[in-house]
């Protein structure tokens, strides 16, 4: 704490009034004060966890009031003066610490992990990095609406260890995205000094390697803060681009609270408070006559009365009572299918042209969809699909994009939030591991934690079968159906794929939509002419037998389909699932009823796929009506290999006919 009457920090007022400075020290006072409430709390047991900002505050009061109300600020845990200085209603930031239903997240996450759009703020998630792609999107549609605004990202510089945060500010580069990205240097990753976690002087010098201009300033001088931000927040409307910010400044308080400081040395500590923000723009204030201990009082009076209020409504407030319907409604965003009817006009078409066609159709119903991708512009992407499509749409909808499949999912979420529609092309399946933590984090779980659609597919060429190895052959799709959140789409047909694709981008939530790689040019079907949709969640009996039910989608679907053409003494029931999420139970449920035997086909591995839950429904639901065990046919446990005779011993495809007659067997 400062102990002299006498401000320690250098301010220079420029031209800002007696108005403004007044307004930067009581947004200053006000979070200051909520946590030193909250820090009771917390040794009340009336809170569960406390991230302190304390000695942080110049920071994000600066960033926030020097940026338009109608701007998105993407803040951290230590930015509660982000919140407070948009006028959140503190009975609401309070219900949310305390997880009660007037919260932001319905008592389903805590402490700042949650968005508002009443208050253009994106609140993080724990694995830090993913914001700062979020920031990009957001940025992008700004541009792409020409809105003229700037958004504002904060990451510690922990976080500037994650690769995240390098594929952000290469693309906010590259796309010269009107984004501040606000670096918090404050000492210490949880425990870990900044002499170990990063080897070069500044932080600001990676902007340098981006292509950006970048900024040191001193984070706990509010009105540098609050003039520098405003001015170039004033710069990037007018020339949109990325710049980097370091704000060195120092955490006066442990990573949480339960971890304390004792890992910090005292001269290090005893230095730094005595340059806390909110003390020494007190004593300036005082200096220059501008505030009296009178005022002081008064404000902090006033501060006080508001959160003694506040906290009152959030008490009184009745908590959560667990109800399962609720929950499990709030999973995905209400989405109202209506039917586009396929007209009698057809044409022959592959998979592939039905996929082209259909994204097409997508892009001239709306306006505000997005594609991006590796290599989609004017390549038209590695199989074709979106070839022409930078032609008919020019290439700001039709975006190439760096090697970065984590940020691009992240700015196809920052698209979502500012009220467009994203397509983005994973160059296969495969790569979705690039892009994991923000597909099954951050896109499934956004409307269930603060009601924040994520209106966003992702493309996935997959599957084997065309010699292209253990790295360009997975069909993955067991990875997504296990998240809740996600939809998963597999179509094995020109007309579902169209049809399915349409919906797909429809819909507001997340869609994982498989194509795969070997029935893209092998397949043909008469495909309606014009834009149609088919509802998700709804398979396809494709043959109707009385002796087995064949459960299967992709690929399988052929595999199937050869077999009982070259077996036509089997009766069988083959559904083609055509959706693995929503998956239609009643359709399973209804054949196995009537046949008695159940067979599932997958071309993933066997051990945790999709046919193993199949399998679980069915003996849960249809025991009683079995004859036979239900079986199981898939590919081996092992990566799927490259030389033709490896992949072909590897597939399900070769096991499938001899497992079926064993079934029928029994």
């Amino acid at each position: 704490m400062l102990t002299s009457t006498k401000s320690l920090i250098t301010y220079d007022k420029k031209n800002l009034d007696d108005k403004t400075l007044i307004s930067l020290y009581k947004n200053m006072l006000k979070p200051r004060m909520i946590e030193e409430k909250m820090l009771i709390l917390l040794r009340q047991g009336k809170i569960s966890k406390w991230f302190s900002g304390i000695g942080q505050e110049a920071i994000s009061v600066g960033v926030t009031m020097a940026m338009q109300k109608e701007e998105y600020i993407l803040p951290m845990h230590r930015n509660l003066g982000v919140f407070t200085t948009r006028e959140i209603p503190l009975h609401r930031l309070f219900s949310q610490w305390q997880g009660k239903a007037n919260g932001f997240t319905k008592g389903r996450d805590r402490s700042f992990h949650f968005g508002t759009q009443e208050f253009n703020l994106v609140g993080m998630i724990s694995h830090l990095g993913p914001q700062l792609g979020v920031a990009d999107g957001i940025a992008l549609a700004s541009v792409l609406k020409n809105k003229k605004t700037v958004t504002a990202v904060f990451t510690g510089e922990g976080g500037t260890s994650e690769g995240d945060f390098h594929e952000a500010l290469n693309v906010a580069s590259v796309w010269q995205l009107p984004v501040l990205f606000c670096i918090e240097n404050n000492g210490y990753g949880l425990s870990t000094p900044t002499s170990e976690q990063y080897n070069c002087k500044d932080l600001a010098d990676r902007g340098k390697g981006y292509g950006m201009e970048s900024f040191i300033l001193d984070g706990n001088n509010i009105l540098e803060v609050y003039s520098k931000i405003k001015k170039l927040a004033e710069s990037i409307r007018k020339r949109p681009r990325p710049i980097l910010i370091e704000f060195k400044t120092f955490r006066m308080r442990g990573h949480e609270e339960a971890s304390g400081t004792k890992y910090v040395p005292k001269k290090l500590m005893d230095d730094w408070a005595k340059k806390d923000p909110v003390d020494n723009f007190r004593a300036y204030l005082m200096e220059k006559r501008l505030l009296t201990e009178k005022d002081d009082k008064a404000f902090r009076e006033s501060i006080l009365t508001e959160i003694n209020e506040n906290l009152k409504l959030a008490y009184d407030e009745d908590d959560i009572v667990p109800d399962v319907e609720t929950e499990l409604n709030d999973l995905y965003k209400a989405f109202e299918y209506k039917e586009s009817t396929p007209s009698p006009k057809t044409e022959e078409l592959r998979v592939i042209d039905a996929i082209s066609q259909g994204l097409k159709q997508s892009m001239e119903k709306h306006n505000d969809l997005i594609i991006m991708g590796q290599d989609v512009a004017e390549y038209g992407g590695v199989f074709k699909i979106t070839e022409g499509f930078v032609e008919a749409f020019g290439k700001e909808r039709v975006r190439n994009t760096p090697i970065c499949e984590s940020a691009i999912v992240e700015a196809a979420m920052g698209l979502s939030i500012a009220g467009m529609k994203a397509v983005m092309e994973m160059q296969f399946a495969d790569f979705a591991t690039s892009g994991f933590n923000p597909i099954v984090n951050y896109l499934a779980k956004s409307h269930y934690r603060w009601n924040q659609q994520a209106d966003v597919v992702i493309r996935m060429p997959c599957g084997g079968g065309i010699a292209a190895g253990p790295f360009h052959s997975q069909t993955n799709e067991a990875w997504f159906t296990k998240t809740p959140g996600l939809k998963v789409v597999y179509p094995a047909f020109p007309y579902d794929a169209k049809g399915l694709l349409a919906t797909a981008i429809e819909d507001p939530n997340p869609v994982l939509f498989f194509e795969h790689k070997a029935l893209y040019r092998t397949i043909r079907q008469e495909v309606p002419i014009n834009y149609f949709t088919i509802p998700l969640g709804k398979a396809a009996l494709l043959k109707e037998g009385k002796d087995v039910t064949i459960v299967t989608y992709g690929a399988g679907v052929h595999w199937a389909l050869k077999t009982l053409e070259n077996n036509p003494d089997i009766n069988a029931d083959l559904i083609d699932l055509r959706s693995l999420q929503p998956l239609d139970t009643e359709a399973i449920y209804t054949s196995v009823k009537k046949t008695g035997r159940a067979i599932i086909l997958q071309e993933d591995s066997l051990f945790g796929g999709i046919a193993s839950d199949i399998s679980s429904l069915i003996m849960e639901n249809c025991f009683e009506q079995l004859d036979a065990p239900v079986k199981r046919v898939a590919s081996m446990e092992t990566p799927i290999p490259f030389i033709g005779q490896l992949e072909e011993q590897y597939m399900a495809k070769g096991r499938f006919e001899e497992d079926l007659k064993a079934l029928l067997a029994y």
